[in-house]
């Protein structure tokens, strides 16, 4: 079993930045591919990134590529979502994945969620 718990949303003007946080809990968190992902109202939910177990390999939606990084620690049990250049269309609610396989953690079907934590921007 993990445990996730996403935090670091709020208010943001555009062209601003956030990191959000993903605390991770549980037996050999640092074995899972984590990820994120977001909801916006009205939407479906949608990829964002996601990174293999020891950090080396990252995946990013084409839409967030060159203004997220997804990186993790670890030692601490967290992945972190650098957010930069946020734009209106970022706003959704975000959440944490995770799971042993790589596919999941790209499709959405992965094993464990989070509860997600809201990103507003503000134009």
């Amino acid at each position: 079993q993990v445990q996730l718990i996403e935090s670091g949303g709020g208010l943001v003007q555009a062209g601003g930045s956030l990191r959000l946080t993903c605390a991770a809990s549980g037996r050999s968190t640092w074995l899972y591919y984590m990820g994120w992902f977001r909801q916006a109202p009205g939407k479906e939910r949608e990829f964002v990134a996601a990174i293999s177990e020891g950090g080396d390999s990252t995946y990013e939606a084409d839409s967030v590529k060159g203004r997220f990084i997804i990186s993790r620690d670890n030692a601490k049990g967290t992945v972190y979502l650098h957010m930069n250049s946020l734009k209106s269309e970022d706003t959704a609610v975000y959440y944490c994945a995770a799971d042993r396989g790589l596919s999941p953690v790209l499709d959405g079907s992965a094993n464990y969620w989070g509860k997600g934590t809201l990103v507003t921007v503000s134009s």
